[in-house]
C-alpha cells in the first residue's frame, strides 16, 4: 500500500494474512517434530506452502477470474482433498504422496470444468487461468515425490517417522 494504489488492505485482511503465515508455521513446525527424514520433512514444507500460497492467491486475487467469483470456492475442494488424504493415510510418506496426486488433479479438474462451463475466462482469460493452476498443480505433484522419496525411506528403515 505504500507503493501503489491497487493494493489497499483492511485491517481483516492483515489479521487473516496473519493468521495463515502463524497456522502454517505452528503445523510444519510440529511436522518437523515427527520425523527425522529429510525428504519428508522437505515434503511437509512444499506441501504447506502450496496450501498457503493457494489460499492466499485466491484470496488476494483469485484463480477463476477475481476474489469475488464464488467459484473460487471450488478451491476448497482441493484443500478437503489433501486433507481428508493426509489423515486417511495418517500422515504416512506413501500415502501423503497418492493424496497429493490426487490433489494435482483435483486442481487440474477445477481448471477444466471452469473452463467447459465457461467461469472466469473473460476477465483474465483462459491461459493465465490454465497457467496458475498448472503452477499449483506442480508445486502439488513436486510435494507428492519428495513424499515418495521419504516413503523410499521408510521402507528401507533409513529414517524414524512418529506418527
Amino acid at each position: 500500500m505504500q507503493f501503489t494504489e491497487t493494493v489497499n488492505w483492511t485491517g481483516s485482511d492483515f489479521a487473516f494474512a496473519g493468521v495463515l503465515l502463524v497456522g502454517t508455521g505452528l503445523v510444519l513446525e510440529g511436522a518437523m517434530r515427527t520425523t527425522t527424514s529429510t525428504a519428508y520433512r522437505a515434503a511437509s514444507a512444499a506441501a504447506l506452502a502450496t496450501t498457503c500460497l493457494l489460499i492466499w492467491a485466491n484470496g488476494a486475487v483469485g484463480l477463476i477470474d477475481a476474489a469475488g467469483n464464488t467459484a473460487n470456492l471450488m478451491y476448497g475442494g482441493v484443500l478437503a482433498v489433501a486433507l481428508i488424504g493426509a489423515l486417511g493415510a495418517r500422515f504416512s510418506a506413501r500415502g501423503i504422496a497418492q493424496t497429493l496426486f490426487a490433489t494435482a488433479l483435483a486442481q487440474m479438474a477445477i481448471t477444466t470444468g471452469a473452463i467447459i462451463a465457461d467461469i472466469g475466462g473473460a476477465a483474465s482469460g483462459w491461459g493465465a487461468l490454465l497457467l496458475g493452476n498448472a503452477f499449483f498443480a506442480a508445486l502439488w505433484i513436486g510435494a507428492a515425490l519428495l513424499f515418495q522419496r521419504a516413503a523410499h525411506e521408510e521402507e528401507n528403515g533409513s529414517s524414524r517417522h512418529a506418527l
